[in-house]
């Protein structure tokens, strides 16, 4: 068994998700202005085929390397590994988190999603989890959920010892109470990158962690 990589400093902020965008140019150029005020991107597109896949990994990669920004692949721990990634997300039946560990190495960020169940997250990170998502918090429009996550599993995993993400329908408006009660980073996808100013959208997400009462 392996333990779970130990960060520096504990991540906060805003986790951005990556939208499904066949344009690897135009996706660079949605992403980049975003980069100052994001604390970890995650690549996602699940209607990318396996080239294009590594194409945009490629590019992100390399973008995020020039803003200090991790970059996360979701489900691929095999894409990662060959791109020089961060690290990698796995959803419940996406991968095992120890092969994930062994194949990107003990600093490698490996998160799991552990969806309204605090046991998920304790085998998780049993497992070698650096962080654990739990959602959705709210209804939403990217994927289809069938667990609903409140603020009362955020406040009982406080004692995990790693960093907790908190995703699902999360806008600025709802943001506040979630961080309060224990999320380290907000996920998002649409909340910015479906906004008429994405920048903007985002200083609204990241002026929830000034005030997460708010």
């Amino acid at each position: 068994m392996n333990a779970p990589a130990s960060p520096a400093a504990r991540p906060r902020g805003l986790y951005l998700l990556t939208p499904d965008d066949a344009d690897t140019a135009r996706l660079l150029a949605r992403v980049a202005p975003l980069l100052a005020g994001t604390t970890w991107l995650q690549y996602r597109n699940k209607t990318a085929d396996a080239d294009l896949r590594r194409e945009q990994a490629i590019a992100l990669q390399a973008l995020c390397a020039g803003h200090g920004v991790p970059l996360i692949i979701n489900d691929d721990a095999v894409l990662a590994q060959a791109v020089g990634a961060a690290g990698v997300h796995l959803g419940g039946t996406d991968g095992d988190i120890g092969d994930a560990r062994a194949l990107l190495g003990p600093t490698a960020i490996i998160g799991a999603s552990c969806y309204d169940q605090l046991a998920n997250a304790e085998r998780a990170i049993a497992a070698g989890a650096s962080y654990v998502a739990f959602g959705a918090f709210f209804p939403t429009t990217t994927k289809v959920t069938r667990s609903r996550a409140t603020p009362d599993l955020l406040r009982h995993s406080a004692a995990l010892g790693v960093p907790r993400v908190a995703i699902g329908g999360l806008t600025p408006d709802n943001a506040g109470p979630i961080i309060a009660a224990g999320a380290d980073l907000v996920a998002v996808v649409s909340g910015v990158f479906a906004a008429a100013d994405p920048l903007a959208a985002q200083r609204a997400y990241l002026a929830c962690f000034q005030d997460p009462s708010a």
